[in-house]
């Protein structure tokens, strides 16, 4: 099993319609890596619904992506470089869904200009069900008997030598 440690990923993509569900597939396959299997489907679906808000209301699609994984909390970070983009007006129904579904979020203005949304997701590493041994299921249209009680005769006396006939029964296993 691999062990929680910080784990960082950066990605800056060209928004378009197309590149929106790849970038989906790419963040999903780092989740998973990570061990975070719970969160791949908040995170990809906040992360889609900024690229695809972004793609609507941008004029510069250039988009920067970044994750930071920090042994509890995983922080997903979407970096526009459009200036005339407007959270509050073009990005509201987004943000409305990333804070229902998310631990945490906010934006800020780069020293460039640019706006960056972030979202935090808490989880544990390595979250796993344990599995449940089953008992095999016999092939066979007959099975074996269980161990049955067989009569076999004494061999410490023999029969008839105290005036009796008498049987051991013995415990035998086919």
């Amino acid at each position: 099993m691999k062990t929680a440690v910080p784990c960082y990923y950066h990605l800056d993509v060209d928004v378009s319609p197309e590149r929106v569900g790849q970038v989906r597939r790419i963040l999903a396959a780092h989740l998973r890596f990570w061990d975070l299997d719970s969160l791949v489907e908040p995170v990809c679906r906040g992360t889609e619904m900024l690229l695809t808000a972004i793609d609507e209301h941008a004029r510069d699609k250039r988009t920067s992506i970044e994750m930071w994984w920090n042994r509890q909390h995983l922080i997903t970070a979407v970096g526009g470089d459009d200036r005339d983009l407007r959270p509050d007006q073009d990005l509201r129904a987004c943000l409305e869904h990333i804070a229902a579904t998310s631990d945490g979020w906010g934006g800020c203005a780069t020293a460039a200009g640019s706006t960056v949304i972030w979202f935090s997701q808490r989880a544990r590493a390595g979250e796993r069900v344990p599995l449940v041994p089953t008992r095999p299921v016999p092939r066979l249209r007959e099975m074996l008997t269980v161990p049955r009680l067989l009569p076999v005769a004494a061999l410490a006396s023999p029969a008839g030598a105290d005036g009796t006939d008498d049987v051991e029964v013995v415990e035998v296993s086919r």
